[in-house]
């Protein structure tokens, strides 16, 4: 019998889908339970486990391509006999990502049987069973670009995958003779007081088009259904002074400043559900939990919110061990899908470069996004009409005007202000 091995949806989202590399080629044998295919989808690096013992009698669609969700990207024989069968059937088929024909041209040809596979997000180490070597797309790239052989290198990533990491630093030990290119780093929230370098972008042929990656298309996507939300912005000046005094008490204990404003964010919420519901064609859909999403740029283009789960509940320092790990997942492609698609609520942070102010785009299936810029000090006017300085910051809040009117924006940002401005200590609490 020949199965075939189809694209799998990953996502909700996910349309298609790129293949990453094969950790089986043609004619070796596929244990059930086994890893056969690492697939990129719109966020996250997936494994594709094989559920059927067989042989990978040929591969469709070739690690670098792209297949459609539920397109056939290879065979799979029951039997090492079956193989040329399979690749006669295979080599019959009209396009690379159409679906192999039921009937095949030789009259031995036995029907062709979808193979049902688990995902999984664990990263696989440097080489697989079958020797194969698992690397992340990033590092793959690189090596290509500076001449860099794979096999040489001991990964350092996530159960020993080789990261972009690793391929830099064979090159600063001269394993290489071209010199490492700068590459841009992920961009973590800071404190909007101590604003970040702007990253170095990868370097570029001029005249040059690049294919979007997977990543950056669904990100595509979901700004043009963006469009389709009627939005209105609303602005408000928050004195940050307590916030950063705060910080540097707490910076210590590895408590970030990412945590800091998804907690004040997470907490002003709580009195403001609407704020965290979304539209949907029955009415207005109240979520249970406060999920708040930070806006992150990846090292290869596109970006990723990863989710504080209850960040109205979990205690600063928790808040800030979890997001550290999201991060870190992130950037080797690793996070689960609940990690980057359940939230409800999202904080997009340019301040660290300096931004003042700025509209962030609304999220589709969210209500609202809250843009904070960077905290400088200003020349107010005192409560006793003297003049003062002060750290202060814009926030700019974007929503969905079917579902939140301007009072409800501007509630929500007044005890923002004031929480951050005169109650910011009991984010510790």
């Amino acid at each position: 019998m020949i199965r075939e091995i189809f694209m799998p949806a990953l996502s909700s989202t996910m349309t298609e889908g790129k293949i990453v590399s094969w950790l089986k080629s043609p004619g070796d044998k596929v244990e059930k339970g086994e890893t056969v295919v690492v697939v990129e989808s719109d966020k996250a690096d997936m494994d594709v486990e094989s559920f059927y013992e067989g042989y990978l009698a040929t591969i469709v669609v070739a690690a670098g391509d792209v297949a459609t969700v539920g397109a056939a990207i290879a065979l799979l024989a029951e039997s090492e006999a079956e193989i040329a069968t399979a690749q006669q059937q295979a080599a019959s088929t009209a396009s690379a990502s159409a679906p192999v024909p039921t009937t095949a041209t030789a009259p031995t040809a036995t029907v062709a049987e979808p193979v049902v596979a688990s995902v999984t997000t664990k990263s696989n180490g440097s080489r697989a069973s079958s020797g194969r070597i698992i690397v992340s797309p990033r590092a793959r790239r690189l090596a290509k670009d500076l001449k860099v052989d794979l096999s040489t290198l001991q990964g350092s990533g996530p159960h020993g995958r080789i990261v972009a990491e690793d391929v830099e630093a064979a090159v600063n030990q001269g394993k290489a003779p071209a010199p490492v290119a700068p590459a841009p780093t992920i961009a973590p929230i800071a404190a909007p007081a101590h604003p970040a370098p702007t990253p170095v972008a990868a370097p570029v042929t001029p005249g040059q088009v690049v294919p979007m990656t997977t990543l950056q298309n669904a990100v595509v996507r979901n700004m043009v259904a963006s469009l389709q939300t009627p939005v209105y912005r609303v602005g408000y000046t928050i004195t940050t002074d307590a916030l950063d005094k705060l910080y540097k008490q707490i910076k210590s204990k590895g408590v970030t400043m990412t945590a800091l404003l998804a907690k004040a964010v997470g907490v002003t919420l709580k009195k403001h559900p609407l704020l965290y519901a979304s539209y949907v064609d029955q009415g207005i859909r109240y979520s249970t939990a406060i999920n708040v999403s930070v806006a992150v740029a990846m090292d290869d283009g596109g970006l990723i919110t990863p989710v504080l789960q209850n960040a109205d509940q979990v205690d600063i320092y928790s808040l800030s061990r979890t997001w550290k790990d999201l991060v870190d997942r992130a950037r080797s492609k690793q996070l689960q899908p609940e990690e980057y698609s359940s939230g409800n609520f999202t904080l997009s942070n340019l301040g660290m470069f300096g931004v003042d102010r700025f509209d962030a785009i609304l999220p589709p299936g969210q209500g609202a996004i809250l843009a904070i810029g960077a905290s400088r000090p200003q020349v107010v006017a005192t409560a006793d009409g003297m003049l003062g300085v002060k750290q202060q910051m814009q926030v700019n809040l974007t929503s969905d005007h079917r579902i939140i009117y301007g009072a409800h924006a501007a509630a929500f940002l007044k005890d923002l202000a004031i929480l951050i401005e005169t109650n910011v200590q009991s984010l510790t609490m």
